[in-house]
């Protein structure tokens, strides 16, 4: 029985990640977690609100609950490890998140400083989140590393997680300042306070609104060009 669910649920995962077209047409690949896939059955994702303000299509790679620390082979390669969800193409940009579902899940947003240096060290310079977008930069794509949203201060479970982003997106804000082709998108100010509005019932991921809010940002990224 159990090897059937498990089945089962590689099948799903299979079916959550967009394939990308061989005719080389698509020029924007989105890769990470639940941020940008949250909504996607309903084609109320960030990557569809993106697609619909850029005009084009956008590859969605993305799947719900990915990490970048997955230790299991097979549904890690089916996505849940971000890394394995991007492919080699001709993009012009890649649109990336992922991160907070280490520090979530893989260390309860507790003594997390070692799986913080082990995404990213403190300069910006290395660790796996890097790797994964030195990765797109060697295809020639500009980046646009996406951040969290923050709690809207009405409770959630999630709340205990702020410190580790902010020194998360720190961190990231620093690589991007390294090489001129990636820009940090920070959407940290994009909830007003006690505003719920842009979050689902769960105050972790974006709502409908929410996520057309954050395609908003991204889209203002790649419109203009970069930072």
């Amino acid at each position: 029985m159990r090897v059937w669910v498990y089945l089962a649920a590689c099948l799903a995962l299979m079916a959550c990640t967009e394939p990308v077209p061989s005719s080389g047409e698509a020029r924007i690949i989105a890769t990470g977690d639940s941020l940008l896939a949250w909504n996607a059955g309903a084609e109320w994702s960030v990557v569809a609100a993106l697609e619909q303000r850029l005009g084009t299509q956008v590859v969605d790679r993305s799947v719900v609950g990915a990490r970048y620390h997955y230790a299991l082979p097979i549904s890690g390669s089916l996505g849940l490890r971000i890394g394995s969800q991007y492919r080699a193409g001709p993009w012009d940009w890649a649109v990336m998140n992922g991160g907070g579902n280490d520090l979530w899940l893989g260390c309860g947003c507790g003594k997390c400083e070692a799986q913080l240096d082990r995404l990213i060290a403190s300069d910006g310079a290395s660790g796996t989140v890097v790797n994964a977008v030195k990765q797109a930069r060697s295809d020639g794509a500009r980046v646009a590393y996406v951040g969290y949203l923050r709690t809207p201060g009405r409770g959630s479970i999630i709340d205990h997680c702020r410190e580790w982003g902010d020194r998360f997106e720190a961190r990231l804000a620093r690589m991007a300042a390294r090489d001129v082709g990636v820009t940090f998108v920070s959407i940290a100010d994009l909830v007003p306070h006690g505003d719920l509005s842009f979050h689902d019932v769960d105050r972790i991921h974006p709502s409908p609104k929410g996520s057309a809010a954050i395609a908003a940002r991204i889209a203002a990224v790649i419109n203009r060009g970069g930072p």
